[in-house]
């Protein structure tokens, strides 16, 4: 299926506006995954090997998982495990419904397999997001998957207030999340990321475990794990910081990275004017300071604290670099854009085959290998 992809669809989207192609693409999905028998026809193609692995008390029957960006309206849950992933993350979503911002507001450029986006987190908010996932679960066809839910702050929220805003999320949200990341680091919503200082991040944090646990008591549950996701374009002292504020904070785990506001140099006229759009850059160039960050903060926390690694995985290789530099889950989503549905199933597979090159049994064994910890 990988070929029809290449040969067949490709062609097709590469002639369309991006952000058009986006929303067509997850239309398809969702009708797809909306019956039971086209998900069984899809399964028979793009389903992943098993490779367990299990990370703040949740079990995932593989460790690639969709990043969220892909479906921001929680409208295809039904049809990701039947192409073959592990987890997905749906989002981001905010307190408020907001429109996002003035488009053209996504590019990507084929050569260098990257996007540019500029969204600014458009979506419903989270009351409607709640609506749409409630009837998902009423009719019988939720995931057997985990399912994470990305938070943004809303545009209209200013930053002394953010922490209501994203508690606001997690309460009509949290039973509808295995787990929730909060994003302090894109860099499309004005002033976002100075949440990721020190003095911003921990009061924070600290706000939105007091609501999970507020959460968990009304529903007579467990607490679901929060996990913090963080830009590339800090300075490491920085990241190490955050880092060493996650733990203390008691937060499940980081997701490193976001997309990045630098860019890579490509000499075609087409790719001038590509990097030239502002926003946040995802593909492959971001891969190799992802995977910086990625021992960073492993290192900083002394492998102690889980890392979902996202940013340029296009390839086995590129989930094992993750991998071995702290990574215990991966994520991607412009390698679904760039090489099709059947990708998930061969990363998977790929990294099977990464155990078997290392005589490893399990991912776990795997994890920071290529990583000295003090």
């Amino acid at each position: 299926m990988g070929w029809f992809f290449r040969l067949g669809a490709r062609p097709i989207l590469a002639v369309q506006d991006s952000e058009k192609a986006h929303y067509r693409a997850i239309r398809k999905i969702k009708l797809l995954g909306r019956w039971k028998i086209t998900r069984v026809f899809l399964s028979g193609f793009f389903s992943s090997p098993t490779l367990n692995v299990e990370r703040f008390g949740i079990k995932f029957s593989n460790p690639v998982g969709l990043a969220a960006g892909m479906d921001k309206k929680a409208e295809a849950l039904t049809a990701w495990p039947a192409l073959g992933f592990g987890f997905a993350e749906v989002g981001g979503v905010t307190l408020h419904e907001q429109q996002g911002n003035p488009k053209p507001r996504m590019f990507r450029n084929w050569n260098s397999r990257s996007l540019i986006n500029r969204m600014g987190f458009n979506n419903d908010g989270a009351d409607k997001t709640a609506k749409r996932m409630l009837k998902v679960k009423e009719n019988g066809n939720w995931p057997n998957i985990p399912i994470a839910i990305n938070l943004g702050k809303s545009k209209i929220t200013e930053n002394e207030n953010a922490a209501e805003d994203y508690c606001g999320s997690i309460e009509k949200l949290w039973e509808f999340a295995d787990f929730f990341v909060v994003n302090v680091s894109s860099p499309n919503t004005p002033n976002l990321r100075d949440l990721q200082t020190d003095e911003h991040l921990a009061g924070l944090l600290e706000r939105c475990i007091q609501q999970n646990k507020k959460c968990a008591e009304e529903h007579g549950a467990k607490e679901k794990p929060i996990l913090v996701k963080v830009a590339p374009d800090l300075e490491d002292e920085q990241l190490a910081i955050i880092a060493r504020t996650a733990r203390s904070s008691g937060l499940s785990g980081i997701v490193a990275t976001n997309t990045t506001i630098s860019r890579p140099e490509i000499n075609t006229k087409s790719g001038k004017k590509f990097t030239k759009e502002t926003g946040g850059l995802s593909g492959k160039p971001l891969g190799k300071r992802s995977t910086e960050v990625i021992r960073l903060i492993y290192q900083e926390t002394e492998g102690q604290l889980p890392i979902i690694g996202v940013g340029g995985i296009s390839n086995a290789d590129d989930a094992w670099e993750k991998i071995i530099n702290g990574a215990c889950l991966v994520q991607f989503y412009s390698a679904f854009v760039f090489e099709g549905p059947t990708i998930t199933k061969s990363i998977v597979k790929g990294l099977k085959k990464k155990l078997k090159q290392h005589s490893l049994d399990s991912l776990d064994q795997a994890v920071g290998m290529a990583v000295n910890v003090r």
